[in-house]
């Protein structure tokens, strides 16, 4: 067990804390748009698998990407094209996380599939942190299967001692079904319904 550093959001060394942790391929929760998140490096294989075994998730779950803006997600992914654009153009940041093909930069750890979820999240806080941090490997701040975490006392009595920093910013909006949409094919698949439905993306997917 390690002892979990609680931090404000407001704190001035929030931020820069956070990014510190994250080089030295440590565990931060902060946050979302939803629920808190547990995040780690993306492109850091020892600490993907910290967040495994802190979480007690099996290792076939791929965990999901944070960016906090478009220049982030051309590191990731494999031939952006217009329609993918024109998605994130119209959704993001929001509630929208999208099925991509991933890159050779991608750990194995993060997914043994062909492909990652990426998501930009609409909080300002979460941005920033994102823009200071690289994207980010994040899932929810609980155990697998743990009760949804809204705030700071949920993250702590679950993950308190498996990670090094919590940013605590009270209860977040709790919120955890975004709309999860495959575009690795030519046509787009709703992997799980959310608040952005199929006739949305494809309203502003077609090329005119």
């Amino acid at each position: 067990m390690i002892k979990t550093r609680i931090l404000s959001i407001n704190d001035p060394q929030a931020i820069p804390a956070s990014k510190r942790i994250i080089q030295q391929g440590g565990l931060i929760a902060f946050p979302t748009d939803t629920i808190y998140g547990v995040a780690c490096d993306v492109f850091n294989p020892q600490a993907i698998e910290a967040i495994y075994a802190a979480k007690g998730r099996p290792v076939e779950k791929a965990l999901p990407v944070l960016i906090g803006d478009y220049h982030q997600l051309a590191e990731l992914i494999l031939n952006p094209d217009r329609r993918l654009e024109r998605i994130t153009a119209a959704f993001w940041p929001g509630p929208l996380t999208l099925v991509l093909r991933k890159n050779h930069k991608i750990p194995h750890q993060l997914s043994a599939d062909v492909t990652i979820g990426v998501r930009m999240p609409n909080l300002d806080f979460t941005l920033t942190l994102l823009r200071e941090t690289g994207p980010l490997a994040t899932t929810s701040a609980n155990r697998f299967r743990g009760p949804n975490p809204v705030d700071a006392n949920d993250v702590i009595a679950q993950l308190g001692g498996r990670i090094d920093l919590l940013i605590d910013g009270g209860v977040t909006p709790g919120q955890t079904a975004s709309t999860v949409a495959d575009l690795t094919g030519r046509d787009i698949r709703i992997l799980r319904p959310g608040p952005i439905s199929l006739a949305d993306l494809q309203s502003v997917a077609i090329d005119e």
